[in-house]
């Protein structure tokens, strides 16, 4: 028996639901060639001032392939450069469009349209460096006496005769990588807080990480903000390998509700 007002797929046939990409202002309108996972046709459902951006999608398989994620991240990310965007999180499907209308836009319209008014003209750029090994290890050996002899004295020796000195070189070394890495941050962070409207530190990724700060970036200074990198970059020249990721919708600056089939 099935429930009323519900029907039951035919045997074989895949359930369908509908993924929510982003939420975008009410007045927008789409490119023909816009696409989104699995080369699916993208639309808008809209609810009084605001849409969500939103595919059919295929239930019957997991969402979470790499070049989902590329997918979607692409869609959202060639928006945001022309209107502003809240991301929702990665695998965000409802059941059906009438649902993303009714439990997501009407549920939500005006958090979501005050939020999409504050990033209104703004965009994310992630910086990311990751220190050169030679290069920061020459530098702490300079910067710290007690590790440098920790090296002269395991240096040339059996690793079974030096394992407590390797551990204790280690840990300094841990500890100095992580105390530049603070100070990198912030000094990346103060260096381009006159480009930016804000900005974010991300949790390293690597132990030799540098870096690694989101920033939301008016679009008209664009070109300054990216400049002001390129400077940074050529002062750690040798030192950090210092990449810039962008521009990109502002993931590390909304908060939009999760959801789900």
């Amino acid at each position: 028996m099935t429930a009323p007002g519900r029907t039951r797929p035919a045997q074989g046939a895949r359930e369908k639901g509908c993924y929510v990409y982003g939420i975008l202002p009410g007045d927008v309108e789409l490119t023909p060639d816009a696409r989104g996972l699995r080369d699916h046709e993208v639309d808008l459902v809209r609810h009084g001032d605001i849409a969500a951006l939103v595919s059919d999608i295929d239930l019957g398989g997991p969402i979470g392939r790499p070049e989902d994620l590329t997918a979607h991240e692409r869609l959202l990310d060639a928006a945001a450069v022309e209107v502003p965007v809240l991301p929702m999180r990665f695998g965000a499907v409802l059941t059906s469009r009438e649902a993303v209308e009714r439990e997501l836009l009407a549920a939500n319209h005006d958090q979501f349209l005050a939020a999409l008014d504050e990033i209104e003209g703004r965009v994310e750029y992630i910086l990311k460096g990751r220190y050169d090994e030679r290069a920061v290890l020459r530098e702490i050996m300079s910067e710290n006496p007690d590790a440098a002899r920790l090296l002269e004295q395991i240096r040339d020796r059996p690793e079974e005769l030096t394992r407590d000195a390797r551990i204790r070189l280690g840990e300094f070394i841990n500890q100095a990588i992580s105390a530049k890495r603070d100070a990198d941050t912030q000094g990346a962070a103060q260096a381009l807080s006159e480009y930016a409207q804000a900005s974010v530190p991300r949790r390293p990724t690597h132990p030799e990480d540098a870096v690694q700060v989101a920033f939301l970036v008016e679009t008209d200074r664009r070109s300054e903000f990216e400049k002001a990198v390129a400077k940074i970059a050529e002062e750690w020249q040798g030192r950090v390998d210092l990449r810039l990721l962008g521009p990109t919708a502002p993931y590390d600056f909304v908060i939009t509700p999760s959801t789900g089939a």
